[in-house]
């Protein structure tokens, strides 16, 4: 690694240590020449993933849209931001497990919606009333019925 100060190839470890969930490794450099020392963080390259839209167009899969769906749902409930961008993080995980490179956006409501249940039921059904576009009472009510048989 060469070092950000005085541009010397070779700078040598000092520590290393796995954050955030053993998904990267930060580590903690001195140089050799110039006896500064500085962080760097390896990571794993994730290739990107692909939502195919309902119209069989595709996007970049984006976290932060499903975080924002996450965080309205879950709006005025006793839930830290902490815990709802865990549940973003979390399906996102299960959609990478489950799809390699391309993902139905549909996958990715009903992943959504899978977690919420237990999370938080009022998000669950705020959630999906959005996500299945209930129109009127009945399909509101058909989704509570659901959600109480459980």
């Amino acid at each position: 690694m060469r070092c950000p100060y005085c541009f010397t190839p070779d700078c040598r470890v000092i520590d290393s240590r796995a954050i955030d969930e053993g998904h990267t490794i930060r580590r903690r450099r001195g140089c050799q020449n110039c006896g500064r020392r500085f962080t760097t963080f390896e990571t794993v390259e994730q290739l990107p993933l692909m939502v195919i839209k309902h119209d069989g167009t595709r996007q970049v899969f984006d976290k932060n849209k499903l975080l924002n769906g996450l965080i309205r749902s879950c709006e005025k409930r006793d839930k830290t931001l902490e815990s709802v961008v865990a549940l973003a993080h979390t399906i996102e995980q299960n959609l990478r497990r489950h799809y390699e490179q391309e993902v139905p956006s549909k996958a990715i409501g009903e992943e959504a919606l899978a977690m919420l249940k237990d999370f938080d039921q009022v998000a669950y059904i705020r959630f999906a009333s959005v996500y299945r576009r209930f129109t009127d009472i009945q399909s509101f009510k058909k989704e509570l019925d659901i959600l109480s048989e459980q």
